[in-house]
């Protein structure tokens, strides 16, 4: 594990020591966490976009145009 020295804003660290508090966790457990959820939320945008530039319009309309042709539901017009 490694230690980082980290500058914060007053009213930042305010937050982040309240917030700590009523969740039961030390600041730096706070902290940790936020960061791997922005982590989490960064690489997943990575992954969708590298997919979303694999796919092929061509073959999803080939996919849709396979799908038998229905009313929609009550509700779900356009």
């Amino acid at each position: 594990m490694s230690a980082l020295s980290l500058r914060l804003p007053n009213s930042i660290h305010r937050h982040i020591k309240d917030i700590a508090r009523r969740e039961g966790v030390s600041i730096n457990q706070f902290i940790s966490s936020a960061v791997a959820e922005k982590i989490s939320a960064i690489m997943t945008e990575d992954y969708l976009l590298h997919r979303a530039n694999r796919a092929s319009n061509a073959e999803f309309t080939r996919i849709l145009d396979q799908v038998s042709h229905r009313n929609p539901l009550p509700g779900d017009e356009l």
